[in-house]
C-alpha cells in the first residue's frame, strides 16, 4: 500500500513525512532500552539530561523507572514535558551518519499503588533483570512517557516526522 502523497507548506523543508520503513527504523530503535532524557530544571530553567533505562511496556506504553534521588525525578514533577533521544553510534563511520530518534514527550508518574504493579514490575524484571536490587526502593517510580511527535535522522538526507498516532502504533506490543 502507497503511502498517501502529502504537500508541504514548505517546500524548503527537508524533514519527510514517515513512511512503513522510517515507522519500522524507528521502532528498532526504540527497542534498543536506554536513551537520554531531557528535561528543564525548575531552578533555573535551564535544560538537563540524563541517561535512562526505558522500555515499551504493552499495557502502560512506554515507561522508565527512576529514582526520586535523580534530578530529573522533581524537574518532570514540576514540568513533565520532556524529550528523549534513542539510538547508538555504530563501530565504524561519522557519528552523524548513524541514526537516532528524538522523541518529544509528556512524563506521567504511576502512582506506587497503581493497581497492575505487581505485573509491571514482573515484565519490566524480565527485560531488565539487574533492576531486582533497586526496583522495590520506596524512591523508585514508574513514569510513563507519553509521546508527542518525533524526528528520526535516519543518517545523511533522512530525515522523517513522526506523528504521535505513529508513535503510538508503533509503540504497541
Amino acid at each position: 500500500m502507497s503511502e498517501p502523497l502529502i504537500i508541504k507548506e514548505n517546500p524548503r523543508d527537508p524533514v519527510m513525512n514517515a513512511d512503513e520503513g522510517a515507522r519500522a527504523e524507528a521502532r528498532g530503535l526504540l527497542e534498543t532500552g536506554h536513551a537520554a532524557l531531557a528535561w528543564t530544571d525548575p531552578d533555573n530553567g535551564t535544560p538537563g539530561i540524563s541517561r535512562i533505562t526505558f522500555a515499551i511496556d504493552p499495557v502502560e506504553g512506554p515507561l522508565c523507572l527512576i529514582s526520586e534521588l535523580a534530578p530529573h525525578t522533581r524537574a518532570l514533577r514540576t514540568n513533565g514535558a520532556c524529550a528523549m533521544m534513542v539510538g547508538d553510534v555504530g563501530p565504524k563511520g561519522d557519528p552523524m551518519t548513524h541514526a537516532r530518534l528524538m522523541v518529544r514527550a509528556q512524563a506521567e508518574f504511576l502512582p506506587a499503588d497503581h493497581p497492575g504493579r505487581a505485573e509491571l514490575r514482573a515484565r519490566w524484571l524480565e527485560r531488565n533483570p539487574k533492576a531486582t536490587v533497586y526496583i522495590d526502593l520506596p524512591d523508585f517510580h514508574f513514569v510513563r512517557i507519553i509521546p508527542q511527535t518525533a524526528l528520526l535522522n535516519g543518517g545523511f538526507a533522512r530525515a522523517f516526522r513522526l506523528t504521535s498516532d505513529d508513535l503510538i502504533a508503533m509503540m504497541k506490543v
